[in-house]
């Protein structure tokens, strides 16, 4: 069994109820993203989150979000538009790595065709694309990147980062699925939060392609400590993804 232990809830996926089981989508999704196992966190039932998460986004970030409707979809679509052009810098940098090439480049195309439905998304709603604002999130986990030492210990980091950055969009659009009045908008954000999940399994199968699986673990564990940190941190904005 895969280091991530295995998901557990107490239904059958074909009667869970929608909203019942946090873990239902990310199962559901999990089989058809690739149509073979993909590692996950085993969640914790104190928190009632995933993806292996310490702390969960808080509640009063759904209503921020529905009256900066905008400014979330323009943060939104940059935040595809930057993990298209991130997966492609980590296809350049570490080209010698097949698997990676070749697991990547699909996730580049996939990106930027996100990109372009949240584009397309605002000007359904007559809505502009704002100024691209700066990601304190992102910056704070990239702080923690460890600097200097082996390339394997640097590759971990940078899967791991994109690992974290996955699954906490993936929790931020199950928020927005479940709590926003707008039935379509639920739907929408329901579709990336599926998404978004596969590609958090993807980068963690990565790093166990390369590395250690234990290593990998005893990183993952002090990334997901040091994001927690930052979530407490930060100011809760409805005009951030993250």
């Amino acid at each position: 069994m895969s280091i991530w232990g295995k998901i557990t809830c107490p239904y059958s996926l074909n009667t869970i109820p929608p909203n019942h089981c946090p873990l239902n989508l990310i199962v559901v999704l999990t089989s058809l993203y690739r149509n073979k196992n993909k590692r996950m966190m085993e969640l914790s039932e104190h928190t009632k989150n995933i993806l292996g998460l310490h702390l969960p986004t808080d509640p009063r970030w759904v209503d921020l979000t529905s009256i900066s409707l905008e400014a979330i979809l323009t943060d939104h679509a940059y935040c595809e538009q930057k993990a298209a052009t991130t997966c492609i810098t980590l296809i350049q940098r570490y080209s010698d790595k097949e698997k990676l090439v070749y697991e990547l480049a699909p996730i580049v195309a996939e990106e930027w065709g996100h990109f372009r439905l949240v584009l397309n998304e605002l000007k359904k709603r007559k809505l502009k694309l704002g100024k691209q604002r700066k990601d304190e999130y992102v910056n704070k986990l990239i702080e923690f990147q460890k600097k200097g030492g082996s390339p394997e210990d640097r590759l971990l980091d940078h899967l791991l980062t994109m690992a974290l950055i996955e699954a906490r969009s993936c929790e931020r659009f199950k928020r927005l699925s479940e709590g926003l009045k707008d039935k379509y908008l639920c739907n929408f954000y329901r579709r990336f939060m599926e998404s978004e999940a596969g590609h958090y399994t993807l980068f963690i199968e990565l790093a166990e392609t390369y590395l250690d699986k234990k290593t990998v673990r005893k990183r993952w564990k002090e990334w997901l400590v040091y994001e927690a940190s930052i979530m407490q941190e930060l100011e809760v904005r409805g005009d951030r993804i993250h």
